[in-house]
């Protein structure tokens, strides 16, 4: 039975047998929350600094969309300092069961609640959005439809809203800043999702974390691919696979201005990082001799801290932060870290 790759998508991931409903997905991928506890901490930097730009509120919201098993709200909420810990509201957005081991203190819902005073996290969420796959042709662009076992054929021309997308976000050869590729991912509901997030926060920040790509530079053939066992595969939408395509961070962070209500910061990973207090320098080599174990802390710091800005890997992601009535100026501002409590 041939489909459109959005409708494919969202069976296999979100089905009642779908990927991330039934499966473990930690287990198939490795992400910037799984890498190290570095990236956490960078986080609550970040989260504390929206805290000071909301005035420190009786309640502050942490969501995180596309929770997984919670890792990184259960990290946050460790290492959060008491005060901070106090007034934290940690709530998970998750199409899964609640594990049976998650503390109690993190609520669990199937969707982004309203009316949110925070820090709203979306770290490799908008990948998974399903998306429908085109390509060109000499009759322009056509719809690419999927079987089960990823068996594709060129379906019906690409019209309305979807055509209106591809021609402003995926321009191709021939255009101003236009791509040579014959095929492209919609993301047109991308678009959608990240602004219904961003109108959920009364006043704070949403963050989006991901792999992305710029209009003057999208991809030739797209990047639609899947991922299981921790390897890259074809992408079979039959729910033994995790299915991910790049994001289009311009056009999502278009999307996010109105009901944001200010400008957005796009950055790359390891430029807030860097901001954030994670540096993968090495320490220097005379720490060993006047401090071994210190030496040895520090130098595994810094290898963390490599592989989440190694351009060629996690550092190649994109963040993207959208304020809601905040000043965002202090976010990424070097050399600020008013957290000193964070570690214990």
């Amino acid at each position: 039975m041939l489909r459109s790759w959005r409708t494919a998508m969202t069976e296999a991931l979100y089905g009642p047998a779908g990927f991330f409903v039934t499966g473990a997905p930690a287990g198939h991928f490795r992400t910037s929350v799984h890498a190290t506890p570095a990236f956490a901490g960078a986080l609550l930097r970040l989260l504390h600094r929206v805290d000071v730009a909301l005035d420190r509120p009786a309640r502050l919201d942490l969501v995180d969309i596309g929770a997984g098993r919670a890792e990184l709200l259960r990290t946050l909420t460790h290492l959060a300092p008491p005060e901070l810990a106090a007034r934290l509201r940690p709530v998970a957005v998750e199409l899964a069961p609640r594990p049976v081991d998650l503390p109690a203190g993190v609520d669990w819902v199937d969707a982004v609640p309203d009316g949110l005073t925070g820090l709203l996290l979306g770290t490799e969420w908008l990948d998974n959005v399903p998306v429908d796959v085109a390509e060109t042709g000499p009759d322009g662009w056509r719809q690419v439809l999927v079987a089960p076992d990823g068996t594709e054929q060129a379906g019906p021309p690409v019209t309305g809203a979807d055509a209106e997308w591809l021609a402003r976000w995926w321009p191709v050869t021939g255009t101003s800043g236009g791509s040579p590729a014959g095929r492209a991912e919609i993301g047109r509901p991308r678009d959608t999702a990240w602004a219904a997030a961003v109108a959920a926060l009364d006043a704070g920040l949403a963050l989006a974390v991901d792999y992305g790509h710029l209009r003057a530079g999208r991809p030739v053939d797209g990047t639609l691919t899947g991922y299981r066992n921790g390897r890259q595969v074809p992408p079979v939408p039959d729910g033994s696979t995790d299915l991910t395509a790049h994001v289009a961070v311009d056009a999502v962070a278009e999307a996010g201005v109105v009901p944001g209500g200010q400008p957005y910061t796009l950055v790359g990973q390891a430029g807030a990082l860097r901001a954030l207090g994670v540096d993968g320098a090495r320490p220097p080599l005379a720490l060993a001799g006047t401090d071994p174990a210190g030496y040895v802390r520090a130098l595994a710091a810094a290898s963390a801290a490599a592989e989440l800005t190694d351009p060629a890997g996690l550092g190649g992601h994109w963040w993207l932060l959208q304020p809601v009535g905040i000043d965002p100026a202090p976010l990424l501002a070097p050399g600020i870290d008013p957290t000193p409590s964070m570690a214990r």
